[in-house]
């Protein structure tokens, strides 16, 4: 077989998000495919939902009931477990692809030689196939047989694994499985599935469309994800010294490394989840300071990080108590400005 598609599912029923999803899916213009839509253990109509396409789609498509909630690297998981095609393409389940996605990154494999081909994708409010604002998911100087400036590009700007397809051997090969029950598992893998690859090619085009909407997982924050945002970057790092590039690729795993696991974690806490605590910033630091006690002087960081969140943290790694107390107090007085 061709190709497999993996749809990890929890909670889409709604508004018609997973049906748009799977119809974009029973679709495509490709032959010789199947669709695996693994139920992460939905509490709503989700699971029925994909029973009917499986009726509908027999020859194509397959609907697994998890017996437990996994999270999406879990589903992830049972679906590679399960998948026999060639090639394997991920999709989030209230996304969408145009008609020819697959035969079009296919058709670029072959024609490139490339074991990982990617494109561009498209934000939108609505289910539409028109174009909405445009997120360019590869660099064209990333493309190409991978050596090392192309893998440094990589580490810092991997892109999206659900607008890319993978060669199914070296996923099972080097073991490249999602870790379960924590969100952000892509982060933690994404280097890991990009510098495995000999070649990487690009369709420069926006085939993929990404759903924003108010319920998205994506915008919802609170102590654990920011947990398990430090989980994933402590797993990126394990995974390049188990893969052996971790040496090759140390400045640019440190800067995305402070990035993930620090940065977007420190910033993420203290405006967002209520209520913050300061064990969490003490303990944050700490171990971002075990890992790369220089992390502030990596020159990714110094031409990356702005002025502002580089005095923040400077403060924070001095001191993170005098750090808590400034930030509660500047964003008190920047709120306190927005009001009319």
């Amino acid at each position: 077989m061709k190709l497999s598609i993996i749809v990890p599912v929890y909670n889409m029923a709604a508004n018609g998000k997973l049906n748009y999803c799977l119809d974009s899916l029973v679709k495509q213009t490709i032959s010789d495919y199947e669709i695996i839509a693994v139920d992460d253990c939905s509490t709503d109509e989700s699971l029925s939902i994909l029973k009917n396409y499986e009726a509908q789609y027999p020859d194509r498509f397959r609907a697994i009931h998890s017996d437990r909630n996994r999270h999406q690297g879990g589903a992830k998981n049972i679906g590679l477990r399960e998948a026999v095609g060639e090639w394997i393409g991920f999709i989030d389940a209230d996304d969408w692809i145009v008609p020819d996605f697959y035969e079009r990154l296919i058709a670029k494999a072959e024609e490139t030689g490339a074991d990982v081909v990617g494109c561009d994708y498209s934000l939108v409010h609505e289910h539409t196939f028109e174009v909405g604002q445009i997120v360019r998911n590869s660099h064209p100087d990333q493309e190409g047989e991978l050596d090392h400036d192309r893998k440094a590009s990589l580490i810092l700007d991997s892109g999206s694994l659900c607008v890319k397809i993978f060669k199914r051997e070296t996923i099972i090969s080097q073991g490249l499985f999602f870790p379960e029950d924590i969100f952000y598992e892509d982060n933690a893998l994404s280097n890991s599935y990009m510098l495995t690859a000999k070649r990487y090619a690009i369709v420069p085009e926006p085939l993929y469309y990404y759903y924003q909407h108010d319920d998205s997982t994506v915008h919802s924050f609170s102590t654990k994800r920011c947990e398990d945002r430090m989980e994933a970057g402590r797993i990126m790092i394990s995974e390049a010294k188990r893969l052996g590039f971790y040496d090759e690729f140390t400045p640019e795993l440190e800067y995305s490394f402070t990035l993930l696991f620090y940065i977007n974690t420190l910033f993420t806490y203290m405006p967002c989840v209520k209520p913050t605590k300061l064990r969490f910033v003490k303990s944050l630091t700490t171990e971002m300071l075990a890992y790369f006690p220089e992390f502030n002087k990596n020159e990714y960081y110094l031409l990356k990080t702005g002025a502002e969140e580089q005095k923040l943290i400077n403060m924070a790694i001095k001191s993170p108590l005098l750090f808590y107390v400034y930030y509660k107090a500047l964003w008190a007085y920047r709120n306190l400005r927005k009001k009319p």
